[in-house]
């Protein structure tokens, strides 16, 4: 009798097994299938999303979010965007005011104002004052503060650049984090089941102490991996909100495929690059501005003139019979004569600027290369670790855990092995999920030509080395 109950409970194990297994299987199919079967399609960085409209009562519509709606959140909310537009205003009011001609002056004028037969009190009277711009200094002028405004509207696109590929890098962030946080579900509900299937084991006489405790710390830690899970999604999706500009916006699920990772070659990559970067446009409109300061420059040494004239009551008594001279005009002209000033310091300077601005072009495109090249270079890995654990290693841990437990139903094979076969299946899947978010990352920000940070101050002048500084300060993170 005690033979058949211990064979019993041994077939009762054995019957929990074969559920652990079932459950663990089907966690690895769902690698590639649990998934919201919507998918995002990922716009190009400063193309605008598409504004599409749900059906309403959809269950798409009220449970999950796609990428787009997020897209036009942060494009509506994210307050660097107004910055930058403001910046576009400021440059526009700058060469308004570059533009206007200086003001008349009016004022009195007296002259020989002492008492006496004669005099009485000499001459007094009104006059306009007005300074000529000589050389089309105006124009000149504008044309300066134009090639500014220039400079504002890419730095603007560049912030557009920058909110969505932040908002795209960190959508597909939280969507890694919520296949981390449903493996590490499963992962959980496994290990219990297999903490109570070792006990049953130890009951039955076919599990050690040892075995047991292995099995509980195999839980303690799965345990803690959920709770790790859930603050990483806690935090993805703060920062998300954040950036979007909706930080009361509660955790909802999203639609994407994780898996559908994009393919980039480094020659069209580059390609787009230098025809298309915000960071190179800036720096070649610094020429064209510099150009303009220098022909400014070069002018200002051609005086402007300045008339002066008016009218005046001359009380003297000049005039025959002893009447006073009365009413009499006046008039003055004159320039500033360039004998020693002839502006020759700041045309100096601005021709330094000019020199300086046109190998900052080449400093840009050297540095995007520079940059490019560890990106792209974290691209490829990321992307090739993640087919190899889709083809390779996830595969053959799946088959290695099936031989195991099938070898262990057979009484072939202890229950520790099929549990150190588990947790490599499941610790290569959660490895599998961080390529994936990692390539998703890395080729986001290189189709966002490089720009990334959506809350950083937009700022017209030092836009390459900002850019710069946060990809090597991302590249530290890593």
């Amino acid at each position: 009798m005690t033979h058949l109950s211990h064979v019993s409970k041994l077939t009762f194990c054995l019957v929990a097994v074969s559920a652990l297994f079932l459950d663990a299987q089907a966690v690895a199919e769902g690698q590639g299938s649990t998934e919201h079967d919507g998918q995002s399609r990922q716009h190009l960085p400063g193309e605008s999303p598409e504004k599409k409209v749900t059906p309403a009562g959809s269950e798409a519509a009220e449970n999950h979010l796609r990428l787009e709606d997020f897209e036009w959140m942060a494009l509506e909310n994210n307050p660097t965007l107004a910055q930058a537009a403001a910046n576009v205003r400021a440059a526009e009011g700058k060469k308004i005011q570059a533009g206007l001609y200086p003001n008349p002056s009016i004022g009195a004028t007296g002259d020989e104002n002492t008492p006496g037969p004669i005099i009485r009190g000499g001459e007094f009277g009104t006059f306009v004052e007005q300074r000529i711009v000589t050389a089309g200094k105006l124009a000149l002028g504008r044309g300066v503060f134009e090639q500014e405004r220039l400079q504002a509207e890419a730095m603007a696109e560049a912030q557009r650049y920058r909110i969505l590929t932040t908002v795209r890098s960190l959508y597909y962030e939280v969507l890694g984090a919520q296949r981390q946080l449903d493996v590490q579900t499963r992962l959980v509900t496994l290990s219990r089941e297999a903490v109570k299937i070792s006990h049953e084991l130890a009951n039955v006489g076919a599990a050690d102490q040892p075995d047991v405790l292995e099995s509980e710390i195999e839980s303690e830690r799965a345990e803690v991996g959920l709770s790790m899970a859930k603050t990483a999604l806690e935090r993805s999706w703060r920062e998300l909100v954040a950036v979007v500009g909706k930080p009361s916006l509660q955790p909802t699920p999203l639609e994407g495929n994780l898996e559908e990772v994009p393919r980039l070659e480094l020659e069209n990559v580059l390609s787009t690059l230098f025809s298309e970067s915000p960071e190179i446009r800036a720096s070649e409109i610094a020429i064209t501005r510099e150009e303009a300061a220098l022909r400014r420059a070069r002018v200002e040494k051609i005086p402007d003139i300045v008339v002066r004239g008016g009218l005046r009551y001359n009380r003297e008594l000049l005039e025959v019979g002893g009447k006073p001279v009365g009413l009499e005009g006046f008039f003055d002209v004159g320039v500033a004569v360039p004998l020693f000033n002839r502006n020759q310091g700041n045309v100096a300077t601005v021709r330094a600027n000019l020199d300086r601005a046109r190998r900052e072009v080449e400093r840009v495109k050297l540095s995007l290369r520079a940059r490019l090249a560890r990106l792209y270079k974290e691209y490829q890995d990321s992307r090739n670790t993640a087919e190899k654990y889709r083809t390779g290693m996830i595969p053959r841990a799946q088959k290695a855990y099936d031989l195991y437990l099938n070898s262990f139903r057979q009484m072939a094979a202890a229950y520790p092995q099929v549990l150190i076969a588990q947790r490599n299946l499941f610790h290569l899947q959660e490895d599998y999920v961080t390529a994936l978010v990692k390539t998703w990352r890395n080729a986001i920000e290189i189709r966002g030509l490089l720009l990334s940070g959506g809350l950083e101050t937009p700022d017209v002048m030092g836009m390459d080395l900002l850019s710069a500084r946060r990809t090597e300060d991302r590249v530290e993170e890593r």
